[in-house]
């Protein structure tokens, strides 16, 4: 007898979480991109429609009412940040690398594990005061959104929450977060 979607035993797609869908479609691989590092590759969780859906929506309702505007960090954060934006009719930040804005703009410098890099951000995008949702792909070491939420502290802004798809744990990022309202939909 062939499982029809109404026998199946496995759960229908409508009734799975979004770590479920992270964790069902979440790629390791080892040694890349060098021996003794486990890179964890969320692009076949967002290549996969029903788990990207999943994702906005379970930061959408984790956030609903507390921000007017969500700032993605480059480059995997401008996905979900568009995404977000557009679910929950809020305007969109885009936090770009060092030397890719033009006119005014705020720069944070943040150390990375091989050296350092800086973050930037448009000044004067939204009202003093706005209500800001950081979000981003994964949360390793903390380092890029501790100074995304500097810019947005910076440019007259109130840091509302962080949202990330996967958390390291290990590496322990959220320490550096201080008392920031941080969600992960997976952490490992």
């Amino acid at each position: 007898m062939v499982n029809s979607p109404e026998t199946s035993s496995a759960p229908a797609a409508s009734t799975r979480t979004a770590a479920d869908e992270v964790n069902a479609l979440l790629a390791s691989y080892p040694d890349f991109p060098q021996d003794g590092i486990l890179f964890r590759d969320l692009n076949p969780v967002f290549a996969n429609a029903q788990a990207f859906k999943s994702i906005i929506d379970a930061l959408v309702t984790r956030f609903s009412g507390t921000f007017d505007a969500v700032a993605g960090i480059e480059a995997r954060g401008f996905l979900l940040a568009a995404a977000i934006g557009y679910a929950a009719d809020a305007a969109v930040l885009a936090v770009r690398k060092g030397g890719k804005l033009p006119g005014t703009v705020l720069t944070e410098e943040y150390d990375l594990e091989y050296g350092s890099a800086r973050l930037e951000l448009e000044v004067g995008q939204l009202p003093a005061g706005s209500r800001v949702l950081i979000v981003d792909d994964v949360l390793a070491t903390g380092g890029t959104i501790a100074a995304t939420a500097r810019l947005i502290e910076r440019a007259g802004y109130v840091l509302t929450g962080v949202g990330v798809v996967l958390e390291l744990a290990e590496l322990d990022g959220r320490s550096r977060l201080g008392d920031a309202d941080v969600h992960t939909i997976v952490s490992v």
